[in-house]
Order: structure tokens, then C-alpha cells, then sequence
């Protein structure tokens, strides 16, 4: 097999510079992998991929009941929306991305889970700010104003996969959601029992988890390892999981 390289697409953002590639990685018998960059940083990779599996399995195991409502904000390459819809209990799943971009790339089947995800009746590409839409006392995640009996304002879980970490984000007007005020005003958007889990790039961090426990009722976090052939040795994720009571 010959080397691969294609650049899918490239597209302005009010982020910047977002680009879809696929290439072939002679270090793994060249394999094709599919890698997302803004501007010269690098956002995902189809190779490592467990963290963000493991986001929805740590969020959704604990529930028992059916027809769940879940909200994840940021699509990525689709990994974490699609461990989600492997639960059977899973009747609505709203994922919500800022970059209209990686929607399209889904819709058009330029990546690799594109058309499941797409073609999944219980999954919607809603193309907005997760952040605005977490924290807004006016409007539901469908972004329609919120009914006088909130009916239209609660989820059963809500996982994120945006910024590198709580205190490493991609836009730094993201900085207002990892607060005290922020996490609140999302927890109200979360029935009771319900759960909000993170992905982190960084180790568990001991000052975000004491302004968890500030504001849910039971939190703990999980180092989820996946091998690294790049180094031939092991790297590590983070993922926090914070249940509303």
C-alpha cells in the first residue's frame, strides 16, 4: 500500500482554521488514520479514541431506566455519541457543535462514523455553543425558550469533550463554564439522579474536583490508560463524572 495523505477539508472558522485529513501512518503498517487540526493544533485522532468511549460508559452505566435524554456537547470525530447510542436505554441524543464543519463532514460521510451517526433516528447534530446553550436561564438545549413548567429544559446525562481540560480550553471564553456559577446553572438542566461527565486530556486535577463536590452531591474521577505506538509505551485520559441527587 502506497502512503496516503488527503486534506478532505479546510474551512474558516470564527475559532480559526479547521481541517479534516486522512492519511496513512507507515509506523502502523500504514493503517488510515482521520485527524482533526485547528489552525497548527492538533484536536482528535481516530487512534486514540478510548477516552472519549469511555465518557459515555462511565456516564450511562449507572442508570436503569429507559428512555433517557443525553446531551454532548462537542462532536469530534463521533466516538463519544456513538458509545452512547450503544445503550438500548438511550432514546434521545442531542449532540451539540459549534463548528458547523464537523457537522457537515458527518452528513456528507466524510468520516468514518458520519453516516451511522447521521442516519441514527434517535441522534441530532445540532449545530450551536454548548456552553451558552448549558448555561442559559431562558432556553432548553433545543435552544427553544423554556416552558413555565421547565418541561423542556432537563436531560438525564450531559457529556462534554470540548477543551483540553477544565483549565486548557480552546476558546478562552469557555473559562466562565469551570466555575462555581457555571456548573450551577448547567446542574439545573439535570433531572434529579442525573449525571455530567467531562473527558479531560490532563490528570484528575484536585481544585477542579473540590469545585465539583462544591456543587454536586457525589463526584469521582476515573485515568483511563490507552496504548501510544508513537511511543511504545502507555498515555492517559481523564474523565469526571459529577451525579446531581
Amino acid at each position: 500500500m502506497s502512503f496516503v495523505f488527503e486534506e478532505i477539508d479546510y474551512q474558516q472558522t470564527p475559532l480559526g482554521a479547521i481541517s479534516l485529513r486522512r492519511r496513512s501512518e507507515p509506523r502502523l503498517d500504514n493503517k488510515i488514520l482521520y485527524e482533526v487540526k485547528l489552525n497548527e493544533e492538533f484536536l482528535m485522532s481516530s487512534l486514540f479514541t478510548e477516552a472519549e468511549i469511555q465518557l459515555s460508559n462511565y456516564g450511562l452505566k449507572e442508570f436503569t431506566q429507559d428512555s433517557l435524554e443525553v446531551i454532548v456537547g462537542g462532536l469530534g470525530l463521533g466516538y463519544t455519541a456513538q458509545a452512547a447510542l450503544a445503550f438500548d436505554n438511550v432514546a434521545s441524543l442531542k449532540v451539540i457543535e459549534v463548528m458547523k464543519p464537523v457537522i457537515d463532514w458527518h452528513q456528507k460521510g466524510l468520516v468514518p462514523l458520519g453516516e451511522e451517526l447521521s442516519n441514527d433516528p434517535r441522534c441530532q447534530l445540532v449545530h450551536g455553543d454548548f456552553f451558552d446553550l448549558a448555561t442559559s436561564k431562558t432556553h432548553g438545549f433545543d435552544g427553544q425558550a423554556i416552558n413555565e413548567d421547565g418541561s423542556n429544559n432537563k436531560v438525564d446525562a450531559i457529556l462534554l469533550d470540548i477543551d483540553h481540560s477544565p483549565s486548557y480550553w480552546l476558546n478562552p471564553g469557555n473559562s466562565a463554564f469551570y466555575t462555581e456559577q457555571g456548573l450551577t446553572a448547567m446542574k439545573e438542566k439535570l433531572h434529579p439522579g442525573g449525571i455530567f461527565g467531562l473527558w479531560s486530556d490532563e490528570p484528575p486535577a484536585e481544585d477542579f474536583m473540590k469545585l465539583l463536590n462544591t456543587v454536586f452531591e457525589s463526584t469521582d474521577s476515573h485515568v483511563v490508560p490507552f496504548p501510544n505506538p508513537f511511543t511504545r509505551g502507555e498515555s492517559t485520559n481523564s474523565v469526571y463524572i459529577a451525579r446531581k441527587i
